[in-house]
């Protein structure tokens, strides 16, 4: 009897455990498009965060899954990232440099990796992605809530 409580709360402790170390490693996130019931060529199902929350001076990669119907020779990322509702950040980037091109017609991902500062503030944020083909049309806008741990590498 005394082994099985025993076992019981080892696996209760192992679980607990568990549960608080998983979204340490990565996490999905929901996901909205900008404009609510737009039709965009590239849908998105869903983007993961390693490691989450992102740690301040250390690669963070997001990973967003994605399907097309078009072939997609060539276009542009553009991010743009608000802390507390202001605008802090915004950069492009080549999409092929984000995923290999062309991208064919199916299921893509989208992986970028980004280092932040040490000194960025920790807190949540939202990072809007517009994704633009070759002749600059919308191909998906998508808004997702990331957060920004309070480790850095200079807390360490």
């Amino acid at each position: 009897m005394m082994a099985s409580i025993v076992g019981r709360r080892l696996l209760f402790s192992a679980s607990v455990l568990l549960i608080l170390l998983l979204p340490l490693l990565s996490a999905a996130t929901d996901v909205e498009y900008c404009k609510k019931g737009a039709d965009y060529p590239v849908k998105v199902s869903g983007i993961e965060i390693s490691p989450y929350p992102v740690a301040r001076g250390k690669p963070a990669t997001f990973n967003i899954s994605a399907n097309t119907g078009d072939k997609i020779s060539k276009g542009k990322l553009v991010i743009d990232v608000k802390y507390f509702g202001f605008h802090v950040h915004k950069e492009t980037h080549d999409l092929c440099e984000e995923t290999s091109c062309p991208v064919a017609t199916g299921d893509f991902i989208l992986s970028h990796q980004q280092t932040l500062p040490s000194f960025t503030p920790p807190g949540s944020y939202t990072l809007t992605m517009n994704l633009n083909g070759e002749n600059g049309q919308q191909l998906t806008c998508i808004i997702f809530d990331f957060s920004i741990g309070v480790v850095s590498v200079a807390d360490n």
